[in-house]
């Protein structure tokens, strides 16, 4: 089956995105260029646009539906770029006479019809390159720093899920294994009262059963397909604190507790040196991350986004936890207008790639 008969659904779409972009292209100043330069380019620099929309879901919307969400977004931006280089080393290895005579195309006419240049596509296979190599690396430092995790969880004493370590350093972190364990230092337990004590292990099983490594490498995978997804890797590692925050809160029943044990645990963690495998797989920095920043407001009546816009992630769940939490479904408490932002940014990088690989199909098979 032909690329083209098998996207019947994205046809329309792809014809409105041909629409706008010859009349853009008939613009004065403009005029000359290939429209097809739009469908390449347009999913490579879109994702720039997602640091605008994530800050308002990771702070709005429940924090497991955030994650899932952000998680989502970066992974389709990340692939729809990834398509729009392929696309683009493609074309230009089209125009090679060798790879014309192997695939039996008429080298004149695929010339006559490629928009694109042979220093275009040398660029994009240079940073497609990069883009794999980043990639790979990434996924054997994580597969490396879960093995040793696992490793770790398997040699700690003691049997059950909770393992309290003789160490004065404040530390706790989940280390994914088989099983997991929960770790605390007797540092830490030293620095929270017995409620407190609830709401940390409360928080670090939620990482632990939850599986928020696995999010927090996705997102760093994605930004390593393309470096301008790197804001959602700040919004997911804060989403997946918040999760883990909120689940605490449920476990203890006491929502200010919980507040009062985050901000404790992150004070008394803010000089301890982070030498816990659960650093490297994302999940244990933002204990420490901003803890010496005190949210703006009064105690009693603080709220997410009163004076918090340049705080660090600890004071934002701090008052997130001291406000009401966020339903889990909540259509009047929805930002409409990032979500809007957000469906147009991620239909625009999607259709553009499938028609940037719709129109290189077209090119090398015309009758298909």
């Amino acid at each position: 089956m032909s690329l083209s008969s098998s996207l019947p659904l994205l046809q329309p779409a792809q014809d409105v995105l041909h629409g706008l972009t010859h009349a853009l292209f008939a613009l004065p100043g403009v005029a000359g260029l290939d429209s097809l330069h739009l469908f390449f380019y347009l999913p490579l620099v879109l994702p720039a646009l997602a640091g605008l929309v994530a800050r308002p879901f990771a702070e709005r919307l429940e924090p497991r539906a955030a994650t899932w969400l952000l998680t989502g977004v970066a992974v389709v931006l990340a692939g729809a770029s990834t398509v729009a280089l392929g696309v683009l080393v493609v074309a230009g290895l089209i125009r090679v006479p060798l790879v014309a005579v192997l695939g039996h195309w008429s080298l004149s006419a695929v010339q006559r019809g490629d928009p694109v240049s042979l220093l275009e596509a040398a660029g994009a296979s240079v940073l497609l390159t990069a883009a794999t190599v980043a990639a790979v690396r990434l996924v054997w430092r994580r597969v490396r720093a879960l093995l040793a995790a696992g490793s770790e969880a398997a040699c700690l004493p003691r049997a059950g899920e909770y393992v309290v370590v003789d160490d004065p350093a404040p530390d706790a972190y989940a280390l994914p294994g088989m099983p997991g364990r929960v770790v605390v230092s007797s540092g830490m337990l030293a620095a929270l009262d017995e409620g407190e004590r609830e709401v940390l292990i409360a928080h670090e099983r939620a990482h632990l059963r939850a599986h928020h490594y696995v999010f927090v490498a996705v997102t760093h995978l994605a930004a390593a397909a393309n470096p301008l997804l790197r804001s959602l890797n700040g919004a997911v590692a804060y989403t997946v604190e918040r999760w883990a925050d909120e689940h605490a809160a449920r476990v203890c029943g006491d929502r200010r507790r919980a507040a009062r044990a985050v901000g404790k645990a992150a004070l008394a963690a803010k000089h301890a040196p982070a030498r816990n495998p659960a650093t490297a797989l994302g999940i244990a920095g933002l204990l420490r991350r901003g803890a010496h920043r005190r949210p703006a407001g009064s105690r009693s009546g603080l709220r997410q986004g009163d004076g918090l816009r340049g705080a660090g992630p600890v004071p934002r769940r701090v008052a997130a936890l001291l406000a009401p939490p966020v339903p889990t479904v909540m259509p009047w408490g929805v930002p409409w207008l990032p979500l809007l932002a957000l469906c147009a940014l991620l239909a625009s990088s999607g259709v553009c790639a499938v028609a940037a690989a719709h129109d290189i199909h077209l090119l090398l098979d015309p009758n298909g």
